[in-house]
């Protein structure tokens, strides 16, 4: 479904986009100044330095924060190994603020051209890391980028450990089309993930002679969702597709309940009741759930490659290292499963190269990585250095952890 990075495929869409050489001027710099090209060296002295390019702060906070944690115990478990190449690494942690067109490329170039880190771990938000990819791209940095995303995009200084939109969106419209759903109302965060799923969603629903009831978005950080709930109660769906994200989750869920509507008790067909009514979200998990009274959230869906709650050894020995390391009330969710991974990723395709060289790495990473992850075993593409990943569906609980409703057998292809 995808070719080469160098060839621009999407991986989803197979749209094509243009990649284009760094201008003759930068590689004038570049030649004369080795030293600028920070992505492309190794790092001296007995560190490798990495970095971490998270939201601490803004309306990603929620959902950002809990990835540097990931990331760092990921690092924390190599340099108890003895590190890489015979160096420890250490984290060069920024905060971008969630100010995305500004602060985020600003601080991409902090760590690539002042710290020289060797590879970055971060953003959530599509808009954050559109705005880094040219840093990335005219510095030949290297992003980790851990979040699922709409698509449309494979640039070969990016690492896509986070789903695609055939690991995610499909196969959750797929599922609700099976169970007798027909009534979709589309809500999320105004910003270019959201809007291109629903792009995605809309024109597989009319493959199938359907069309959404609405299709709705608010600001990232909106926080007054009564006309938008009583919007859905006028048009009554039978599902609400959610691609909000962000803090902005808590008061829709919470104004959803406050009129009235609520998750049916049996989520596997349509309950015929316009205020039961499921939510089924995307951006939603585990972790934005402890901001949540749990009769506001019981009962509704979220699609995901991976929960909490998978019943396997390694994935209840990275809960126990989470929780141990950063307390018993802090949960695990899909993205930070993800940050986890992406890390030890990189560190088999550093061992491969034998070194940190972005261009050594990418080789390596295109032999074939795999990885025992949380969710299950993940390979990632050579031809898109996006992961093979399972779909998983799950419904909320009493204990806001999720019941895994279906998932599928085998991974699937980016």
């Amino acid at each position: 479904m995808s070719t080469t990075p160098e060839s621009g495929t999407v991986a989803t869409t197979r749209a094509q986009r243009t990649w284009f050489a760094p201008r003759h001027a930068l590689l004038l710099v570049l030649a004369l100044l080795p030293s600028a090209a920070a992505g492309c060296k190794d790092s001296s002295g007995d560190k490798i330095k990495v970095g971490i390019l998270h939201s601490q702060t803004g309306t990603m906070a929620i959902s950002e924060k809990s990835l540097i944690d990931a990331e760092q115990l990921a690092i924390d478990e190599i340099n108890a190994k003895g590190g890489l190449l015979k160096k420890k690494i250490e984290a060069i942690v920024v905060d971008p603020q969630s100010k995305f067109t500004d602060v985020f490329p600003e601080k991409a170039k902090q760590l690539l051209l002042k710290e020289k880190v060797v590879a970055v771990f971060g953003c959530w938000t599509s808009v954050s890391r559109k705005n880094v990819l040219p840093v990335f791209e005219e510095n030949n940095g290297l992003l980790f980028y851990p979040v699922q995303y709409e698509g449309n995009e494979c640039s070969k200084n990016v690492v896509y450990s986070g789903a695609a939109p055939n690991q995610q969106i499909l196969p959750a419209v797929k599922w609700l089309l099976e169970k007798g759903y027909k009534k979709f109302y589309l809500l999320g965060s105004d910003y270019v993930f959201p809007r291109t799923a629903n792009l995605i969603i809309v024109k597989y629903l009319k493959e199938k002679g359907l069309e959404p009831v609405a299709e709705k978005y608010t600001p990232l950080g909106h926080q007054d969702y009564a006309n938008i709930i009583q919007d859905i109660v006028a048009k009554e769906p039978d599902v609400i597709f959610s691609t909000i994200n962000g803090d902005s989750n808590t008061n829709f869920y919470k104004e959803l309940a406050s009129q009235g509507i609520k998750a049916p008790e049996d989520a596997s067909k349509p309950s015929g009741d316009k205020k039961k009514v499921p939510v089924i979200a995307v951006s939603v998990g585990e972790d934005e759930l402890r901001t949540l009274p749990p009769e506001t959230v019981k009962g509704h869906l979220a699609a995901w490659n991976y929960f909490e709650s998978i019943d396997s050894a390694k994935n209840k020995e990275f809960v126990k290292k989470f929780k141990d390391k950063y307390g018993a009330d802090r949960v695990t969710d899909d993205p930070i499963a993800a940050a986890y991974a992406q890390v030890h990723i990189w560190a088999l395709a550093v061992e491969k190269a034998k070194s940190t060289d972005v261009d050594k790495v990418r080789e390596a990473l295109r032999s074939g990585i795999e990885f025992d992850a949380p969710e299950g075993k993940i390979k990632l593409d050579p031809k898109t250095q996006h992961l093979y990943k399972y779909f998983r569906l799950g419904q909320i609980l009493e204990n806001k952890q999720f019941k895994i409703v279906f998932e599928t057998p085998e991974w699937i292809e980016p």
